[in-house]
């Protein structure tokens, strides 16, 4: 499996933890933040992208129950994968946890190399998760694009972000710009040879109205004036 680094909040109101668990994640290659109750802990979370969410439970002002129940139900915080990390071990604290939505539960005091191998299954799954999204999410891109294409409303820099995929999926939405490339350089040739048909038009018109007029005898009575004048001089 390949080791993933990311960015990870250490939620625990005991200031020492903190700094042990953020040092310890510094020298695995992760970024980290860190938090010092659950309240402060959502606030940091709804402001900035995190990958993981290492959570204290017993904590002042918001407890890591609550936080887990708050990020549950929200729609932009279910996914991101929490470990409990907490001095109680009994076993209904570990199943309300679960329950509550976290992926892991370590006991303090924690093994370093228990916690590195939790964080990294975390990470992993989570990478995964975000690429079966983004995957889901370009194919509704490409369903809505079929549907533009069919109503003649197709914009080629719809799919930039889908073209750039080097599978099937990426090679289809390419086809798609391809095709609505070629398609409106069609329709772009076809305005091109209307518009110079409705000159043709307008001008056989124009001639076929002057026609008309010096065909007339009364156009012909004024050219008979106009020499007898040019004559007269």
């Amino acid at each position: 499996m390949t080791e993933r680094h990311g960015h990870i909040l250490v939620v625990d109101d005991d200031r020492l933890n903190r700094l042990r668990l953020a040092h310890g994640l510094q020298q695995e290659g992760h970024t980290s933040a860190m938090a010092e109750n659950g309240r402060q802990a959502l606030e940091m979370i709804l402001s900035q992208p995190f990958d993981l969410v290492l959570l204290d439970i017993l904590m002042p002002e918001m407890d890591g129950y609550q936080v887990l129940e708050e990020m549950k139900h929200d729609a932009r915080l279910r996914d991101i994968p929490v470990i409990v990390i907490s001095g109680l071990d009994e076993m209904d604290s570990i199943v309300k946890g679960i329950k509550l939505g976290a992926e892991d539960f370590l006991p303090k005091p924690f093994d370093p190399l228990l916690l590195k191998a939790r964080i990294g299954t975390c990470l992993e799954k989570k990478w995964l998760r975000d690429k079966e999204l983004e995957y889901f999410q370009h194919v509704t891109y490409l369903t809505g694009a079929a549907s533009a294409v069919e109503a003649g409303t197709f914009e080629p820099g719809s799919l930039a972000e889908v073209a750039t995929r080097t599978d099937a999926l990426g090679h289809l939405a390419r086809v798609f710009q391809s095709m609505a490339r070629e398609v409106y350089a069609r329709e772009q040739r076809l305005k091109q040879q209307l518009q110079e048909l409705r000159i043709e038009v307008d001008e056989a018109k124009k001639a076929r109205q002057v026609a008309e007029i010096t065909e007339t005898e009364y156009f012909r009575e004024l050219r008979q004036r106009a020499r007898k004048l040019r004559q007269a001089r």
